[in-house]
């Protein structure tokens, strides 16, 4: 479909997408065989070190399915798990538990699924990778199996949680050196913050998504995560749309215009944290003070989902570039498409802002009041 996409006229972006990426019955199915391969682990109790374990629900990750390719993370959150250190030292065990116990279903037949565990890639790793295939299902889908500390199961994903909450993630219950470690716990959120945007945008979404995939299958690894295309996405239509009826070419072309500028990318969000918090705050500015690319994980601001290596994004950037001159950015008649006006850093406050504009009026105040007394 790379030669389809590539020569498909602007004006032809949404018929494309229509026709090629949309896989709605797909993605029924697989929800489906989830849930039930969910419901069966739930039922079942783990045994040695972490007998006492249960997996409490499943969250399937990576929510953008197309025709052909739909790798994907299903977080295995379980209910005995107390703290972020508690995962990260039981970690290994899990895994090997959660191997033990689909294996135990395989053999049992209990499920209309099949599916091929393969071997831990090391004694440390933090996922158990397989593959899944089903009557109902055109394809095997590729799995990562991560078993995670249910961080969010008091919290309302409509609402946005007390800072004092990040203030605790930040300082006091994320061991040193694993900022970032732990999105898996976020899952639901971040489902949720791409999940409830307009069906047009998510489309859009899609489409990105495929044009990654496209330089994934070219260029191979390392790139940066499948992810960060997303935000971007959604980043691109809060500062440059708005609107639920756009222009797709437009969305599109600004996304990999945003890829050729990661040099200058500062990105967050305050759906879920913002500076109103002293140490929430005292950490963001830290944060957005790193070398860019800088993009926050909307749910986990311990996370810059933009990754430490610049060599990532010079491929990519250097493949969107390329793209920017194929007949899918230009019109019938030859025209360009124009790009939304998006700016490539989100304005970061000033640090204690707050403060000094209190210290300013208390000031100003001052002096009109002992200024009229020195002068009467």
């Amino acid at each position: 479909m790379e030669q389809d996409l590539r020569s498909i006229p602007a004006s032809k972006l949404d018929k494309f997408i229509e026709n090629h990426l949309p896989d709605t019955s797909f993605c029924a199915d697989l929800r489906e065989v989830i849930d039930a391969l969910c419901a069966l682990l739930k039922d079942r109790s783990f045994r040695g070190p972490v007998r006492r374990m249960r997996a409490s629900k499943g969250v399937k990750g990576k929510g953008t399915a197309l025709k052909g390719r739909s790798d994907a993370d299903l977080v295995v959150f379980l209910n005995n798990l107390t703290s972020f250190e508690d995962q990260l030292n039981q970690q290994g065990v899990l895994i090997k538990e959660i191997k033990k116990q689909l294996c135990e279903v395989q053999h049992e037949r209990r499920c209309g699924v099949k599916f091929e565990v393969h071997s831990l890639r090391s004694p440390n790793s933090r996922a158990l990778s397989f593959k899944l295939s089903a009557p109902d299902l055109l394809k095997e889908v590729k799995f990562d199996v991560l078993p995670a500390y249910d961080l969010l199961d008091h919290l309302n994903i409509l609402k946005k949680p007390n800072q004092q909450f990040y203030a605790n993630l930040i300082s006091g219950r994320t061991p040193p050196g694993k900022e970032g470690k732990l999105s898996i716990c976020f899952m639901g959120l971040r489902k949720y913050f791409l999940n409830c945007r307009p069906t047009k945008l998510k489309r859009l979404i899609r489409l990105v998504t495929h044009w990654y995939q496209l330089c994934k299958e070219k260029l191979g690894d390392p790139l940066p995560p499948q992810y960060v295309l997303e935000l971007l996405t959604v980043y691109a239509w809060e500062y440059g749309s708005r609107v639920t009826k756009f222009n797709t070419a437009q969305g599109y072309r600004t996304v990999l215009e945003l890829v050729t500028k990661y040099k200058q990318l500062q990105i967050y969000w305050t759906v879920y944290y913002d500076f109103r918090h002293q140490e929430v705050s005292e950490y963001l500015h830290q944060q957005l003070k790193k070398d860019r690319p800088v993009i926050l994980d909307p749910t986990d601001p311990t996370r810059n989902i933009a990754g430490l290596n610049p060599k990532d994004w010079r491929r990519l950037a250097g493949e969107a570039a390329a793209w920017l001159q194929y007949p899918c950015f230009k019109y019938r008649d030859g025209s360009s498409v124009c790009s939304w006006e998006v700016p490539t850093e989100v304005a970061v406050p000033t640090k204690y802002l707050f403060c000094r504009i209190f210290w300013l009026l208390f000031w100003s105040l001052f002096h009109f009041i002992f200024g009229k007394t020195s002068s009467g």
